[in-house]
C-alpha cells in the first residue's frame, strides 16, 4: 500500500535541499561587479608603488627570485635550506602527505628540532593528510604543527574557508612560496601523467621578513601561541626588483589579492600571460579582460586540460570559454600532465606569483600568499617558461569549439553555477 505521507517528506527534502543550493549559489556569486581601470601602466617603474599604495602594503626593493621548475629542481633546494637552519623555521602549506616527499621534507624538519632548531608548522585541516605515525615523528622530534580551521559541528559555516597558503621561511633569510605543496604527484619534472608541472620561488631578501609575517599570522589563529620578534629586514640584494607582499583572509568583498590581479590586468598595455590550473572567472574578472582586449592587449592562457584532479572546476571552467575566444583571447589546455602553476606575467615587466589561482576560491574564500615584482628580469624568465609549457599545450579554436557534444555542454552548464563556489 502506498505511503503518501513518506512521498510528501521526500519531495519536502528535495524542495529544502535545492532552497538551499540556491541560496549558496546566490551568497557565492559576485557581490559587486568591480570595475577598475588604471592610469599608470604596468611598465611604468611607478607601477609597484601605485599598487602598493591601493592594496596597503609596502614597495619591497632588492629582492632576488630564483626559479625552481618542478620537484627536481624544489625539494632538493627546500631540503637543502631547512638542513642549513640555526635558528627558526617556519613552514605553512595547503597540502603535506604520506609519502617519498613527505618522508624526506619530515625527517629534515624533525633533525633541524632535534639539533635545537625552533620549527613551527602550519597545515590546513582539509588538505594536510599526515598520518598519525609521521606527526608523532615530527612532534616528537620537538616540531610545533597546529591545524588551520579545524572541522567543528559548531563551526561547520566556516569549513570552506581554508589555508591555500604556501611559504617555507628558513632564519628569516630564505623563503620559498608558489604553488608546490608536499606530495609525491610534485616528484620529477612534469615527464609523465603522474607527475604535476609546477613552479616554486626562492626568495632572498627584504620580502622575506613579510613573507615569515603571512605565517605567523595563521600560526597565531591556529592556537600556536607566542610570534618571536622578526629579525628586521634583509639589505637590498643589488637587483632592480621592486616587490610588493600581499596576504588575504575570508571576506565578503574583494580580497587584497583580488585586487591586486585587477590592478594588474588594467596596467597592462601589451600583454597579459596566465597561467593557473583552474581559471573560473566571476564579473570583475570578465569585465578587466574584456576592457584589456579592447585595449589591443595580447591575452593567453595556459590551464590544465583532461589531466586534472578537479574534474567539475574544468567543466565550470569550459564554461566560460566560448565568450574569451570569440573576443580573441587564447586559451591553451596543457596535455602531458596536470598544470599547477601560479603565475601572470603583465607588459614584460611586471609578475604576479604565489599559491592563488586564478577563480573565486583564491580571490574570495582561501587564505592566500602572493607577490607582485616589478622585474623585467624574472618576467621574462616566466614568459621563456610559459612559451615552452605552450609548446606542450592543444590552442582551442572558436570556431570549432562550439562544436563539442550536447552532453560536455550540459556538464559545463551544470557545474559553472557552483563556480564560484570552487
Amino acid at each position: 500500500m502506498a505511503r503518501p505521507w513518506l512521498f510528501r517528506g521526500w519531495r519536502l527534502v528535495v524542495l529544502i535541499g535545492i532552497g538551499l543550493t540556491a541560496l549558496l549559489l546566490m551568497l557565492a556569486q559576485d557581490q559587486e561587479t568591480l570595475q577598475i581601470e588604471s592610469p599608470v601602466a604596468a611598465s611604468n617603474s611607478e607601477f609597484a608603488q601605485y599598487v602598493a599604495s591601493l592594496v596597503g602594503a609596502p614597495v619591497e626593493p632588492g629582492d632576488r627570485y630564483e626559479v625552481l621548475r618542478n620537484g627536481d629542481q624544489v625539494f632538493p633546494a627546500m631540503i637543502a635550506a631547512i638542513a642549513q637552519a640555526e635558528r627558526r623555521i617556519s613552514f605553512e602549506s595547503f597540502i603535506y602527505s604520506d609519502g617519498v616527499v613527505g618522508d624526506q621534507v619530515g625527517a629534515a624538519l624533525a633533525a633541524a628540532a632535534r639539533r635545537g632548531v625552533t620549527v613551527r608548522i602550519v597545515l590546513d585541516a582539509v588538505g594536510g593528510e599526515l598520518s598519525e605515525e609521521s606527526q608523532k615523528k615530527l612532534t616528537d622530534a620537538g616540531v610545533r604543527l597546529v591545524w588551520f580551521n579545524v572541522l567543528r559541528p559548531w563551526s561547520l559555516e566556516e569549513a570552506n574557508y581554508r589555508t591555500h597558503r604556501k611559504v617555507l621561511v628558513v632564519d628569516g633569510l630564505v623563503a620559498f612560496t608558489g604553488g608546490i605543496g608536499l606530495a609525491d604527484h610534485w616528484l620529477g619534472h612534469a615527464q609523465g601523467p603522474e607527475f604535476w608541472r609546477d613552479t616554486q620561488f626562492k626568495v632572498n631578501g627584504p620580502a622575506v621578513r613579510a613573507l615569515e609575517a603571512s605565517f605567523y599570522e595563521n600560526w597565531l589563529e591556529s592556537g600556536g601561541g607566542s610570534v618571536p620578534a622578526l629579525d628586521p629586514e634583509q639589505p637590498s640584494q643589488g637587483t632592480g626588483a621592486r616587490s610588493v607582499v600581499i596576504w588575504s583572509n575570508p571576506t565578503s568583498g574583494a580580497s587584497n589579492v583580488k585586487l591586486m590581479y585587477l590592478l594588474s590586468i588594467a596596467g597592462a598595455r601589451r600583454t597579459i600571460d596566465i597561467q593557473s590550473p583552474y581559471f573560473i572567472l566571476d564579473e570583475s574578472t570578465r569585465w578587466a579582460l574584456d576592457q584589456a582586449r579592447q585595449r589591443g592587449v595580447r591575452v593567453r592562457i595556459v590551464t590544465d586540460g583532461e589531466i586534472t584532479d578537479a574534474k567539475p572546476v574544468k567543466h565550470a571552467s569550459r564554461e566560460g570559454y566560448q565568450d574569451l575566444l570569440e573576443r580573441g583571447v587564447e586559451i591553451h589546455e596543457f596535455e602531458p600532465t596536470m598544470m599547477h602553476v601560479k603565475a601572470m606575467m603583465v607588459d614584460g615587466v611586471w609578475s604576479v606569483i604565489g599559491s592563488a589561482n586564478f577563480d573565486n576560491r583564491s580571490f574570495e574564500l582561501n587564505d592566500e600568499l602572493t607577490v607582485a615584482i616589478y622585474d623585467s628580469e624574472l618576467a621574462s624568465t616566466l614568459t621563456s617558461d610559459f612559451d615552452e609549457d605552450i609548446k606542450r599545450t592543444t590552442k582551442l579554436d572558436a570556431a570549432t569549439w562550439s562544436d563539442r557534444s550536447l552532453w560536455k555542454k550540459t556538464q559545463e552548464q551544470f557545474w559553472a553555477m557552483f563556480g564560484e563556489l570552487f
